[in-house]
């Protein structure tokens, strides 16, 4: 599947998105930034030469006409010759951070073979993850107690030392007092869960742990990229809203309240996750050159081959 040519392809769909939704940044916006980024890279996706499917995306939550859940994608459907692949996406993955100009927006999306990406309604998902030295030492199945100690000896240091990132919801007042009791160093984030996992999967990185509850298909997006990073990441779906449970039940062969192991949610090693940069943080933003001209930053990660790059390019709108 992750041919070099499916890749650009790829590749120029998020640097697309990235560059529409740019225009908006601080405007307040976020629903014309996040309109913006879906029509980009929709219009790009319609020239792919392959049998896409959305299996995952914003299109229900954020009332998206396009990219929404089981959404045929590409130029061959139907063509028995042509690739079945599944997408996983968020063409503005930090919408609000757009509108107002803050880090770490990217389009963002996961690619695999027809069936190796969760299926599931635009739920939300309680994730926890962390970089290498943390497999099979944190789940969620255990108690933020148990983790934070455990997070700590496996990674020689004091729990007062350990930086771990969750969003600033009020859903996350119990989870962000028991984090507190341990006296480590809680990093609150207005969005950006998919930066904030990434982050806590790079050793290079201060972040220890990504913890909480966001966007499933966020979830399904980060499995993705750090299956290929070898860093550990879990997800429980949550529903919120009417008719969630019910459509998951539908979609979904099994327990829809399943703890999902990371390779459960990306089954396939023949995938590949990219995010380009709106806003600067985990990728630099976009930046207006001249004669109508971009420069874009994206991260790739191959999950077959491991290969991990940040690509910088040169775009027209």
């Amino acid at each position: 599947m992750a041919t070099i040519d499916l890749e650009n392809h790829f590749l120029a769909a998020t640097e697309a998105a990235a560059i529409a939704a740019s225009w908006w940044r601080g405007k307040g916006d976020g629903k014309a930034a996040d309109g913006a980024a879906v029509e980009a890279m929709r219009k790009v996706f319609d020239e792919v030469p392959f049998d896409g499917r959305v299996a995952i995306g914003e299109g229900e939550r954020d009332d998206a006409p396009m990219l929404w859940i089981g959404e045929p994608l590409g130029s061959m459907q139907g063509d028995p010759n042509a690739l079945q692949i599944d997408i996983a996406v968020d063409p503005l993955e930090c919408t609000n951070h757009v509108a107002k100009d803050l880090p770490n927006a990217m389009a963002v999306l996961a690619a695999a073979p027809r069936g190796a990406l969760l299926h599931a309604p635009d739920c939300y998902m309680n994730k926890i993850a962390g970089p290498a030295e943390l497999n099979g030492v944190i789940s969620l199945d255990a108690s933020t107690s148990y983790n934070v100690e455990a997070a700590a000896s496996a990674l020689g240091k004091k729990q007062s030392e350990l930086n771990i990132v969750v969003m600033d919801r009020p859903r996350h007042e119990t989870l962000i007092s028991e984090l507190n009791a341990h006296n480590v160093n809680v990093i609150l984030i207005g969005d950006g869960d998919v930066s904030a996992a990434l982050n806590a999967a790079d050793p290079k990185s201060e972040i220890d742990m990504l913890m909480g509850i966001g966007a499933a298909p966020e979830g399904v997006i980060t499995a993705t990229a750090l299956r290929g990073l070898g860093a550990p990441f879990e997800g429980r779906l949550v529903f919120k809203n009417e008719g969630h449970r019910e459509r998951a039940e539908q979609m979904i062969d099994g327990d829809v309240d399943r703890l999902w192991d990371r390779d459960e949610l990306c089954s396939s090693d023949d995938s590949m996750f990219i995010g380009t940069g709106v806003c600067p943080g985990r990728t630099f933003g976009v930046e207006e050159l001249s004669d109508g001209r971009f420069s874009v930053q994206s991260e790739v990660i191959d999950v077959a081959s491991g290969a991990h790059r940040f690509i910088d390019s040169i775009r027209r709108a």
